[in-house]
């Protein structure tokens, strides 16, 4: 079977679509051949897999083929067996019939002829020639027709259909469609298990001698060929996988040494997307092909098959994989295989897939994380073909040019020296070209980086080039391992750590290093030096690499550079379409070296600024250290100076162990410098990372609400030696709020901050209550402005140097929501004496703050007025709880002292501002009335307020005065004495026993010394007539609270005038003394003089009436006239008014009496006349009936109407008020004019 392996290659690329047979038995295919082509390819068609399920595929390839075509008819049996596939999978019979005998006698038996072979699948087309005008033909067509379906369609399936050469018919097609797409499927099927069968018998085989892969792989990749003409591209992608699988097993078989491959021109070009790149037959060998050019054949396949399913990004991936595993292979073979051949190959292959996927990938069409992961890959293809291209560069001689950053290190550090079975020698006459490349070698310098900065070069090799070419020359010996030496003085290739023996002197060592290159003789008896090993190299290369593009971009430093920036520039823009931004930025930087190699410092700055950004987000300052230098030097050469001054500001805030001292001392002068230069563009300056700062350990300053304080920060600056901030400012904000907080707590004095903490006070104004944290830190150092948001949340621990970003913030001030800060109140609750100097006490109570320079404010009312010649007086309180058990429980025998008052105003003692304190002053309660006294008969009820006087105290206090407490307080005065007065009896004689009852109104005991009473017209006393009482008992003490009588005789005396009698009033005078304490309420006035009587005057006024001993008329009510009283009912009250004596008084001696009845309107409605007057004789004994008619408006028990008599005094008035309190009115009684009966 191996034998066909060219003819199936043949045939492969010949055959690319599924063949449709056409067995023309009545020559009508030119009638129909354009109608039949015009339905290819195959719109839908409904195929099975090889799992024998249905799968829909659309544009299916198909060709019309005659039976008569010699393609059909010129194949052997064995090559139908063979190359099944390409046989025809369905076979259309055209026939036509104008007559049932000739169909009878000549069709039937040819096309049962034609449709005996099992084999085939087959249906027949009969094609109708009537015209639709000639009936009789139609009718004709139609029998036969009817004739052909009867003998050739089965119950299970039919095979005929017709066609009409004169008439469109769209059902026809579509029947036409489906009968071929059944014979189609039934051959895919009865294929697919055909060959099946044939690969399942070869594999039970696969560990006899008589294995022969190439068999199987024809007959695999024949099933696979199958389903992908049949565009089943899954099953056939899958065939191709298990072949892959197959050929792993058979060539890591252990056997007799196969052939690897790789030796032919042009092998160094990839083929991973030309399955033709080569022939099958050239890569067989015996049973198997060669492993390098068939495991290529097999990717190119799967990767047509994918690109057909529109799947580039597995491509990619795939091909990544690929590429990475091949290269592994290649490192087996690699000293049998041209020198580099696995570093170009990888390149080759990497560009290539690149290329190729690029094109086929629509972007936008994918999900999101597909998009990204495929660029992702396409980054990583670049990425390695980057690095391959490096190491190709560094063996010709680039590697000096080569930056030597953290990226490029690491990735050719760890990349392997080529291995090949013998180093190549130096070509020859190759002296120009080794001078050459000597003199670039001898000319190279590392670029001074800016301040000064050295640092080790990092290395870009594995291994020393040149130890490794050495040691891979088959005549190198040990004993030459000291030329070894003298031939690394000329080569950067060396590490740090390889020097000279120090055996040698210097000057030998230069001249051998500096003398010229040697001969291809002289090269046999001693080591390649590296400047040969360039050149030996780069010939080597040349033989290699067959592709003249990829040689250009190695031939110069310039075409070299410029294919390594189209490398980097595109592994990072994928890398950054990609969700691994941080390859893409760390190859921005290597991109940024070359801008500033060539001078682009523009185009520099913009890569560089990302690769710090990210740098400096992720925290990698030992890799931000390497770059950020090469940022500030782009920056000042473009004269950038806000950049360049946060570059410097950057470099000072990175770990101090990075940079040495000098270093960072100059960064801290370009700092500086620029500060105090003339800036065209003064940007602020963000020193978060630089200057930090904290509050002190310990609990946060509380202030209360309204009061300033000083808050002390500790700052650590990071700056290398001292520096002067010229101004510095605090700002806080509020932990529950995200607003930046308050204004700038500025700090006046100009600072300067050492290396390590420094503690600074800040003055805090007044503050809303709330908690604060730190929030930013602004100040200037020279004419630039800076600000910091980088404070240690909780402050040093162990050093001042240790800060804690990892614990909550904590607050620095507390300002304590708006409470009571001290409280004033009255001393004595009970009253004092009216118009008399009395002291008022105020207990001043500090509620856990300093009253230290308080003044009090005290402002009288109205009626009230201190006394400021006096002394006030403050002394120690404590409360009756605090000085329990104490004989005095309100006073402490503490500190007193005496201070005067000034405008109402008093300024408290020091020693005053953290204990409770009495404050004492003298006020005097001024009343221009005079007391009244009442009689017993008639009390009235007095009014507190009349007594009191209001007071407003207004107390500044704090350090800045800043907190005021007002209150406005109530003190009571009043006179030291209630009168009232009682008749105790009335004589015969006129004589009356008058008792005045004296009540105390105070808390202290009053000593009554002397009274008397002068008495109004109309009254006089009996006796001596100096209005003494009755009895002497002076001086009399009443105890607070109680009462004492004083009896005065007195009688009535005749008058003229009873209007001066009526309006008169008698004075009672009361000479007294007071012992009280001030502690309690009324005590002794304060004396104003030193000759001051301690003894009081006080008078009050009483009103004495005349009394009426005998009334002059009687009023009685009569009973109603019915004993119950209803609603709406009409009811007449009636009084009588009866004469007891002759009138002495002329206002009640007429006959006219005037009467009035009062009722309430809401009880009672009066229906008639509520007043008038009456006619009543002066006889004594005459009478007179008033009637008046009322009605009851509601029920229960009601207050009836009143009679009274406005003109006649009560005196005069006997039974007054007449008539009972309440009377009972019924509700009204029921209504039945609306009543239904039962």
């Amino acid at each position: 079977m191996a034998n066909y392996l060219a003819q199936f290659q043949t045939i492969k690329s010949s055959c690319d679509r599924i063949v449709i047979a056409v067995e023309d038995v009545s020559d009508l295919w030119l009638n129909v051949k354009e109608s039949f082509e015009r339905r290819l390819p195959v719109k839908k068609a409904c195929l099975n897999n090889k799992a024998r399920n249905p799968v829909f595929v659309e544009n299916l390839p198909a060709e019309f083929i005659q039976t008569t075509d010699s393609r059909l008819r010129s194949r052997f049996p064995q090559e139908q067996y063979l190359f099944w596939f390409r046989e025809p999978y369905a076979t259309v019979v055209l026939v036509t019939c104008e007559d049932l005998d000739e169909f009878k006698t000549i069709l039937k038996p040819r096309l049962k002829l034609i449709v005996q072979n099992d084999e085939r699948e087959w249906f027949i087309v009969f094609v109708s020639k009537a015209h639709p005008s000639n009936d009789q033909a139609t009718k004709m067509a139609k029998k036969v027709y009817a004739r052909l379906e009867a003998d050739f369609n089965t119950k299970k399936r039919e095979r005929c259909c017709k066609f009409d050469l004169h008439g469109l018919d769209a059902e026809f097609w579509d029947d036409f469609d489906s009968k071929m797409v059944d014979c189609i499927r039934n051959t895919l099927d009865r294929r697919v298990q055909f060959y099946e069968e044939e690969i399942r018998r070869l594999s039970e085989q696969r560990f006899t001698p008589i294995w022969n892969f190439c068999n199987f792989f024809i007959l695999k990749e024949s099933l696979a060929f199958m389903f992908e003409m049949s565009n089943l591209h899954e099953d056939s992608l899958r065939e191709y996988d298990e072949l892959e699988l197959c050929y792993s097993e058979s060539v890591n078989s252990p056997g007799k040494h196969r052939e690897f491959g790789g030796l032919d021109t042009g092998d160094d070009q990839a083929a991973l997307l030309n399955p033709g790149f080569k022939a099958l037959t050239q890569i067989v060998q015996d049973d198997l092909f060669r492993e390098f050019e068939f495991r290529q054949y097999i990717f190119a396949c799967q990767a047509k098959l994918l690109f057909k399913l529109s799947r580039p990004i597995e491509v990619t991936a795939r091909g990544y994989a690929f590429v990475v595993g091949f290269s592994k292979t290649l490192a087996l073979h690699e000293n049998a295989l041209p020198f580099c051949f696995r570093e170009v190959w990888v390149i080759t292959a990497c560009l290539g897939l690149i290329k190729s996927t690029a094109s086929h990938y629509e972007g936008g069409v994918v999900a999101i994380d597909s998009e990204k992961e495929f660029y992702r890959l396409q980054g990583d293809l670049y990425s390695l073909c980057r690095v391959k291209f490096m190491r190709l560069a560094y063996l010709i001689g680039y590697g000096i040019e080569i930056e030597k950053s953290p990226v490029n290190s690491a990735s050719l550090s760890m990349l392997p020296w080529p291995k090949p079975a013998t180093w190549p020698s130096i070509p020859p006459d190759s002296s120009a070209e080794i001078m050459a490349k000597e003199k670039m070698i001898l000319q190279a310098k590392p670029r001074e980086k800016l301040f000064n900065i050295h640092r080790k070069p990092l290395p870009l090799e594995p291994s020393v080039l040149l130890r490794e070419a050495n040691r891979r020359r088959a005549f190198l010996s040990v004993g030459n391992i000291s030329e070894l030496y003298d031939s690394a003085a000329d080569g950067s290739g060396l590490d740090a750590n390889s020097k000279p023996p120090p055996n040698r002197s210097a000057s030998n060592f230069m001249t051998r290093t500096m003398s010229g290159p040697a001969t291809s003789e002289t090269s046999l008896d001693r080591p390649m030096r590296l400047s040969e090993i360039h050149v030996a190299a780069e010939h080597a290369l040349k033989q290699t690499i067959s592709d003249p593009d990829f040689m250009t971009s190695l031939s110069s430093l310039e075409e070299f550079e410029k294919r390594y920036m189209e490398l980097t520039k595109g592994a990072a823009d994928n890398y950054h379409r990609s969700w691994w931004k941080r390859h893409g930025v760390v190859l921005d930087g290597e991109i940024a070296a070359l801008f500033f190699k060539h001078g682009n410092y523009d185009l520099s700055v913009k890569s560089y600024e990302k690769v710090c950004a990210m740098y400096s987000a992720e925290g990698w300052e030992v890799l931000l250290a390497d770059v950020l230098p090469d940022l500030a030097e782009c920056q000042k050469i473009l004269n950038d100076e806000a950049g360049y001054l946060a570059s410097c500001v950057k470099l000072l805030s990175l770990d101090s162990g990075l940079f040495s001292s000098k270093e960072r001392q100059a960064f801290q002068s370009e700092v500086v410098r620029l500060a105090h230069s003339e800036m065209k563009h003064l940007v602020p300056l963000d020193v978060s990372s630089l200057i930090t700062f904290a509050g002190n350990a310990g609990p946060p300053l509380e202030l209360c609400d309204g009061d300033p304080g000083t808050l002390s920060v500790a700052v650590w600056s990071g700056f290398p030696d001292d520096i002067t901030l010229e101004s510095l400012s605090l700002r806080l904000s509020a932990s529950s709020s995200a607003d930046e907080g308050i204004k700038a707590i500025k700090s006046s004095d100009s600072h300067v901050l050492v290396p390590g903490r420094n503690a600074i006070s800040f003055y805090i104004p007044p503050q809303k209550p709330g908690s604060y944290v730190l929030g930013a830190l602004t100040g200037q150092i020279g004419k630039l402005s800076f600000r910091s948001h980088g404070f240690s949340q909780d402050g040093p621990v162990d050093t001042d140097e240790f800060m804690s970003f990892e614990k909550p913030t904590r607050p620095v001030l507390k300002v304590r929501k708006p409470r009571a800060l001290v409280d004033i109140t009255p001393a004595v609750s009970s009253a004092l004496l009216m118009n008399e100097l009395q002291w008022i006490g105020l207990i001043v109570k500090p509620i856990d703050y300093s009253l230290k320079g308080g003044i009090l404010h005290i402002d009288a009312g109205a009626e009230l007025k201190i006394e400021e010649s006096q002394m006030i007086e403050i002394e120690s309180y404590r409360s009756e709880m605090e000085n329990a058990g104490s004989a005095d429980s309100s006073i402490d025998g503490g500190r007193v002292e005496k201070i005067p008052i000034e405008n109402g105003k008093i300024k408290l003692p020091d020693w005053a501002s953290d204990v409770t304190t009495l404050v004492w002053f003298p006020a005097r309660a001024i009343d221009d009335t005079i007391a009244r006294g009442e009689s017993s008969a008639s009390p009235q009820k007095q009014s507190i307020v009349d007594g009191m006087r209001m007071i407003a105290l207004k107390l500044e206090f704090g350090v800045f005065h800043n907190q005021v407490f007002e209150r406005t307080i109530a003190v009571h005065f009043t006179n030291p004495f209630h009168v009232s007065t009682h008749v105790v009896d009335k004589c015969n004689d006129g004589t009356l026993l008058l008792q005045l009852i004296l009540r105390s109104e105070v808390k202290a005991a009053l000593h009554v010394k002397d009274v008397w009473l002068d008495l109004q017209s109309g009254f006089e006393h009996l006796g001596k007539g100096d209005g003494r009482p009755a009895s002497s008992l002076f001086p009399l003490v009443i105890a607070p609270s109680s009462r004492a009588g004083i009896l005065f005789i007195i009688r009535l005396s005749g008058t003229k005038d009873l209007d001066e009698v009526e309006n008169a009033d008698s004075m009672l005078n009361i000479k007294y003394g007071i012992s009280g304490d001030r502690t309690t309420g009324a005590h002794s006035p304060v004396p104003v003089k030193s000759s001051d009587s301690e003894e009081l005057l006080i008078k009050i006024a009483l009103k004495l009436k005349r009394p009426v001993l005998d009334p002059c008329l009687a009023v009685g009510f009569l009973p109603f006239s019915t004993d119950c009283l209803r609603v709406g009912q009409l009811v007449n009250m009636k009084w009588r008014v009866e004469r007891l004596k002759n009138p002495e008084d002329a206002s009640i001696s007429g006959d006219e009496i005037l009467y009035q009845v009062d009722a309430n309107p809401q009880n009672w409605m009066v229906a008639g006349r509520k007043c008038g007057h009456i006619s009543l004789s002066n006889a004594q004994g005459s009478r007179m009936e008033i009637t008046v008619t009322c009605v009851p408006l509601v029920s229960g028990y009601v207050r009836p109407p009143q009679l009274g008599l406005p003109e006649v005094g009560e005196a005069n008035i006997s039974c007054n008020p007449a008539g009972p309190h309440l009377v009972c009115v019924l509700p009204p009684a029921l209504s039945t004019s609306y009543c239904i009966p039962a």
